[in-house]
């Protein structure tokens, strides 16, 4: 069926416009940009295909064009017309990152790594330097690893912040196997950072485990 054969109180368009954005399903967001489907399939079904084609909006923010063009029903203008609103949500992500106040959400920190490694088919410990007042400096992917693990020097991190003369850090990684739970390693891997940092007098103010689904913080754990 297509969208246009639904009843009016059931098409995203009009269902957006009456109720905002927030009522509607991310295939049905999805489906307003796609606007038509393919033989066969509706634009709601082709946003259902894409998501778990990608691995939900996380591993959709990652994907470049010539990735989603590989779907079938996605040319060249479809899948421009997707690739331009992912980074513009990417681009307002690390807008809203960058001022003053924003690590003050730790949920919008959360979605910021989130998109950044969530995705990612490999495991990528990355680090967000911070100034005195808790503004992004930076944000550097510093080691890659495998599927299950990635071997992080702490000494890199140390030297990274020293040369970049941040305040504090922020560390994450993702986990490839969908599961966010910190490991014994894990635990282990922040008291050692934790303890190098105090060193040069830098703060680890979190470590964050991220997969497409989930965001554990280990400071909310009582871990730092």
């Amino acid at each position: 069926m297509r969208v246009a054969d639904l009843p009016l109180p059931e098409r995203p368009r009009e269902r957006l416009l009456q109720y905002g954005p927030q009522s509607l399903s991310d295939a049905e967001l999805l489906a307003i940009l796609l606007r038509t489907g393919r033989k066969g399939q509706s634009a709601i079904q082709l946003g259902h295909e894409l998501l778990a084609h990608t691995g939900g909006l996380a591993g959709l923010l990652k994907r470049e064009q010539r990735d989603i063009q590989q779907i079938k029903g996605l040319g060249p203008a479809k899948s421009a017309q997707l690739s331009a609103a992912l980074e513009l949500s990417r681009r307002c992500l690390m807008a809203e990152l960058k001022k003053g106040d924003a690590l003050t959400s730790p949920q919008q920190t959360r979605r910021y790594l989130q998109a950044e490694l969530a995705s990612e088919p490999n495991e990528v410990f990355a680090v967000l330097f911070l100034d005195t007042r808790h503004r992004v400096i930076a944000l550097e992917k510093l080691f890659q690893g495998t599927i299950d693990g990635a071997s992080v020097h702490p000494r890199v991190i140390v030297q990274r912040a020293m040369a970049l003369n941040a305040a504090a850090i922020i560390c994450s990684h993702n986990h490839p196997s969908g599961v966010a739970e910190p490991s014994s390693s894990d635990e282990l891997l922040t008291r050692t950072l934790k303890e190098a940092l105090a060193l040069v007098d830098v703060r680890l103010l979190d470590h964050i485990i991220v997969t497409r689904q989930q965001a554990v913080s280990l400071a909310e754990r009582g871990l730092l």
